[in-house]
């Protein structure tokens, strides 16, 4: 039974698919954002929560009978809760007592992993094959007679026997010359994956530290590996990045990071925090409506933020802009702008910074420019270029603090722990404040991390507190950064392959870090 629209309680049982949270379906993204409360692992699917409302009830009591009262409920499961799962058999009783105690209930398939898992790790599931047969090795099975699979053999829960069911196989007819592949956490940044023969098995794997969930196929499929691979060879698959910006301002860089396989970390080492006293903000918001501003200049998008949260506290809203010329020094404060409503008029061509916005500044015209007067809406640790150069071009500024940058709060004790003990990968720097501020909550990057920094000033800065500078943006914005940082990993990686070694993270390279068996 199910209801699209119920009037009463309902139940789902929504399968989370193979463990990338991007993989759950559409259709379990809208019971989840329905629901009233959620039965979930919250170490396993946390994440998922992103779906639910805010205020969701997150439970582990009795589902049917909350159904039974009015509530939405959904249980989150593992996988595809139909297919090898280990909870299938309390899903089944529930569904019993929900059709007995007459609560609608829906079952939602998720992603299985015998055909994720394998597409994530470069192995075709059913291409060019005879057969697809999946097995769960929990149950005892007759490995003679899935010896005799054409096609691929796919094994759930087997890690624990590997060996013994490899040699089982070949018993059973099997060559021993068969491609097996052994991935674990399969489509996660964590995913790992062996490659091997029935023959080889029990040495490859001897000091792997496969744990479950992974998954064992065997057949040729295994031999596409080398063809298909495009999960676990992005150029920082499994790093562990740390981005230490505001939370507004991490968000569309970690994102980037993620594309290229990294596990960004955000931590914060700048608080944004309003003037001391707000006279100075109201009095230049009083000038931009009056006219007493030729240009605006917006040197960050925090500006942005602070004059955009004024205007709504006057009630006013982009229209106020009107008659005024806008600049904006980068593209993210561009973005930022254009999300308000403004569109600048002005944006460095070249180097996106105070210097580059000042270059193609135009000089103060009398017979052009009625006002000559500028409004720069800034941090309260602005640096002076900005003004200088303006002022050298004729015109008159006003600095105004419109927010202040206050050093945040230490990171917790694990996190700190990571940053000295070289348990992250590489570390992005996005300014020199960020640079003084992470060293001052959490301490200096173990030296195995890879330094990445937005430009010279902040490599200066690095270089200053003893650190050494691994990678440099080749133009000062966020974006470019990341993918100078996955350039380097890139490289790093070919590197290694040209060598005849498998490719290592930093933090793999520090001593006492777990190494596992080409």
């Amino acid at each position: 039974m199910s209801s699209d629209s119920p009037t009463s309680g309902f139940l789902a049982f929504v399968g989370a698919g193979p463990g990338d949270p991007n993989l759950l379906t559409l259709r379990g993204a809208e019971l989840l954002a329905k629901a009233d409360a959620v039965a979930l692992d919250e170490e396993l699917f946390g994440s998922y929560l992103r779906h639910c409302r805010e205020g969701v009830e997150v439970t582990s009591g009795d589902l049917v009978k909350r159904a039974k009262a009015g509530q939405f409920v959904v249980r989150l499961c593992e996988g595809d809760p139909m297919l090898f799962s280990s909870i299938a058999r309390s899903i089944t009783e529930e569904v019993a007592a929900a059709a007995a105690a007459e609560v609608d209930f829906e079952i939602v398939p998720g992603v299985p992993p015998a055909t994720a898992v394998l597409t994530y790790a470069g192995i075709p599931p059913a291409l060019d094959t005879p057969e697809f047969r999946i097995v769960d090795a929990a149950h005892e099975q007759d490995w003679a007679a899935h010896a005799a699979c054409k096609g691929t053999l796919v094994i759930y829960n087997g890690i624990a026997g590997a060996v013994s069911i490899g040699k089982a196989l070949v018993a059973g007819g099997k060559p021993d010359s068969t491609p097996v592949a052994v991935s674990s956490s399969g489509t996660t940044t964590e995913q790992y994956t062996v490659v091997s023969t029935l023959a080889r098995l029990q040495a490859d794997l001897k000091h792997a530290g496969f744990t479950e969930p992974a998954l064992i196929v065997v057949g040729d499929a295994v031999g596409q590996r080398d063809k298909l691979s495009w999960f676990e060879t992005k150029p920082l698959f499994g790093w562990r990045v740390l981005v230490p910006r505001t939370k507004e301002q991490s968000k569309s860089l970690s994102e980037q990071l993620a594309s290229y396989g990294a596990v960004p970390e955000e931590v914060p080492t700048i608080s944004v925090e309003p003037p001391r006293t707000p006279q100075q903000m109201d009095r230049a918001i009083k000038g931009l409506v009056t006219g007493r501003y030729e240009w605006v200049a917006f040197t960050s998008s925090n500006a942005v933020k602070a004059v955009r949260e004024k205007f709504e506290e006057y009630g006013l809203d982009a229209r106020a802009f009107a008659g005024l010329k806008v600049a904006a020094v980068g593209d993210a404060t561009a973005r930022a702008l254009v999300e308000f409503g403004v569109k600048p008029d002005l944006l460095p061509s070249g180097e996106q910074s105070s210097e580059g916005l000042v270059a193609e500044w135009p000089p103060y015209d009398s017979m052009l420019d009625p006002i000559n007067r500028v409004l720069l809406p800034r941090a309260d640790i602005s640096t002076d270029t900005l003004v200088a150069g303006l002022t050298e071009l004729g015109w008159e500024c006003d600095d105004v603090t419109a927010y202040r940058t206050v050093r945040a709060a230490p990171p917790p004790a694990a996190t700190r722990e990571a940053i000295k003990g070289g348990g992250f990968d590489a570390v992005l720097f996005t300014s020199s404040s960020t640079v003084r501020n992470l060293v001052g909550i959490a301490g200096k990057p173990h030296n195995v991390t890879v330094i990445a920094v937005i430009g010279p000033q902040t490599a200066k800065t690095a270089e200053e507190f003893g650190l050494r500078v691994d990678v440099m943006a080749d133009r000062p914005s966020a974006s470019a950064l990341a993918a100078a940082v996955a350039a380097y990993g890139a490289k790093q990686r070919q590197a290694a392959l040209a060598a005849g070694d498998s490719p290592r993270r930093p933090s793999q390279n520090r001593r006492g870090a777990r190494r596992r068996a080409k």
